[in-house]
């Protein structure tokens, strides 16, 4: 049987980021295809229980730092704590990443890991159309045209879609990986991951 992997993410997320390129290091390793899935939090959220970091009570706010600290001093990336730009909105970026798709999974993937370290390792504002334009020169596409792609009313539909996917799979943060239907839910679950696609 083949290993496909779905991969839920968050275009804006610090713990998609942690755990981006381990998982695909993992992956490959298993020789596991990654389907990349851009999926909206803001509607994902109000239906499983989950708050914008806004809305989250001071404590839960305080140790959220401390915990990416301590995981980005474990796993040794570069890591701003507190970006210049976050919150930020993903939507756009999200879009731009699902017209990589159309490229292949693996634009896709890298298009993701470029998204993800514009937030939180080089200060640069994700929800920007220049700034999108600029990551997907830098990722070797056509940066203007896939985000006019990025535009069209069938990636919305793509994005509503994996979304919707999402929530039916009872999706409620990001990252969330799906292998054999079994959820792993946060890149601290990749070594049960790992376990998995071993077995």
């Amino acid at each position: 049987m083949d290993k496909v992997i779905d991969y839920y993410l968050f275009a804006n997320s610090p713990y998609t980021y942690l755990g981006h390129r381990r998982f695909g290091d993992l992956a490959h390793a298993a020789g596991a295809t990654i389907r990349v899935r851009p999926v909206d939090a803001a509607r994902i959220f109000p239906i499983s229980g989950g708050l914008p970091l806004a809305k989250r009570a001071p404590q839960r706010q305080a140790y959220r730092l401390v915990e990416l600290k301590r995981w980005r001093d474990c796993l040794g990336l570069a890591l701003n704590i507190q970006p210049r730009f976050f919150p930020v909105a993903a939507d756009a970026a999200s879009r731009l990443i699902i017209s990589a798709l159309e490229v292949s999974e693996a634009s896709a993937f890298e298009m993701t890991g470029r998204v993800l370290a514009a937030v939180w390792t080089e200060e640069r504002n994700i929800a920007d159309e220049a700034t999108l334009i600029a990551i997907a020169n830098e990722a070797g596409q056509r940066g203007s045209a896939l985000l006019e792609r990025s535009k069209s009313a069938d990636i919305q539909a793509r994005y509503d879609a994996f979304t919707e996917e999402a929530i039916q799979r009872q999706v409620f943060g990001a990252p969330t990986y799906f292998y054999r239907d079994e959820p792993f839910w946060g890149q601290d679950r990749l070594d049960f991951l790992q376990r998995a696609l071993a077995r």
